[in-house]
């Protein structure tokens, strides 16, 4: 049997009907906490602009404040979207909590959508397929409100062909962090007090593009995505593997994410899952990730066939049942994906069937909080 991969977390700060954005942002720093004496190896912050539900909108400031609740799990961001922020913007962000926190930043960078200006749709998959026991569902083309999106770009100051400037961007947040960036203007450089800190930095895609193909180009560490793009999830990790050189790291290094839900109960795990069709309906609509619904108000059907259809992708790959269940779905991911490393997520109404998903978790796949010590911290 293949050994169990480390899992890591990856956290929106979501906030359910009934709660505030701050206390989703406090549910998130004690989430933290408890994924350090569980185990995880990794605390990681998704980046999500102008969602109800969400209060995830500022990883950067956010994890200064994870950092200090916390002593030694790995922190960072999955991903931080470059073509919101200057390069250099993106560095001295990072620095100052690697400056503080020596040893446990990882920046995560993905890719802005290609035409600066909306989101792009993901391609349009064939049918679903099974692969080993892991299922590659169809994925299908959702309106996005285009309106909403060119206003967001604008607050956000994004622009047509910022994605373009991904590969030079990666490149001078390399260089800014090592200490070899050579501005045009011939002037030195030095990106304080970000230069010469212990940061790693990997690139997170979707597909089989230009972040798969660059962080293996650059011996980069890559982030897949199965839990929002699972139909081209092993197309991602094989681009990569394939255009990888060592850099960075000497081998390749693969994180692959999916969502999870665990519960005590398969029954109710499947009660605490309810209002997730809503709510992912709510971000391809367009209007944002809306609060998430309470179990006892959600349809169990909530849509008619076609709408339905638009999330069916998402509900198919969610992973919801008692502990046992959910291992298996995971063991399957990581071994069809050969991932190095597992990247789990978890929505639900309350804060506290969250945690708990997350304990259960840990315990049935056997993580052991000492193992996920720093080095220097076990030497001490």
């Amino acid at each position: 049997m293949t050994d169990r991969a480390p899992l890591s977390i990856l956290d929106l700060s979501p906030f359910g009907e009934g709660s505030t954005p701050g206390q989703g942002l406090r549910d998130t720093i004690e989430l933290a906490r408890v994924a350090e004496r569980l185990g995880y190896r990794r605390f990681w912050l998704a980046e999500h602009h102008l969602n109800p539900g969400v209060a995830g909108a500022a990883p950067h400031v956010l994890l200064a404040a994870i950092a200090a609740a916390t002593e030694r799990i790995r922190i960072g961001t999955a991903a931080t979207i470059i073509g919101n922020y200057a390069a250099l913007q993106v560095v001295e962000a990072s620095g100052v909590v690697a400056a503080l926190h020596p040893g446990r930043l990882d920046l995560g960078i993905g890719r802005s959508g290609s035409s600066g200006a909306a989101a792009t749709p993901p391609p349009v998959a064939g049918a679903a397929r099974v692969v080993d026991g892991l299922l590659l569902p169809a994925a299908k083309p959702f309106a996005f409100d285009a309106a909403r999106f060119t206003a967001q770009a604008r607050l956000l100051r994004r622009a047509a062909g910022d994605a373009d400037r991904f590969e030079q961007d990666v490149l001078d947040i390399l260089a800014l962090i090592a200490g070899g960036y050579a501005a045009p203007e011939g002037v030195p450089i030095h990106a304080t007090p970000a230069e010469g800190q212990d940061i790693q930095v990997w690139l997170h895609g979707s597909t089989a593009g230009i972040s798969a193909e660059l962080a293996g180009r650059l011996g980069l560490p890559f982030g897949a995505n199965y839990h929002v793009a699972g139909s081209f999830v092993l197309d991602a990790v094989d681009a990569y593997r394939r255009a990888f050189r060592p850099g960075a790291l000497d081998e390749p290094r693969v994180i692959v994410s999916a969502d999870v839900l665990v519960a005590d109960t398969a029954s109710e795990a499947e009660r605490l899952g309810r209002g997730y069709a809503e709510w992912v309906h709510s971000i391809r609509a367009g209007q944002g990730a809306i609060a998430y619904p309470r179990p006892e108000d959600a349809l169990v059907e909530p849509f008619e066939p076609d709408l339905l259809d638009v999330v069916a992708d998402r509900l198919d790959t969610r992973f919801v049942g008692d502990p046992d269940a959910v291992a298996e779905r995971l063991a399957t991911l990581q071994r069809v994906t050969a991932a190095d490393e597992l990247l789990v997520t978890t929505i639900a109404h309350d804060p506290r069937d969250r945690v708990r998903s997350f304990e259960l978790l840990a315990e049935v796949w056997g993580l052991d909080a000492a193992a996920e010590r720093p080095l220097e911290a076990a030497r001490s």
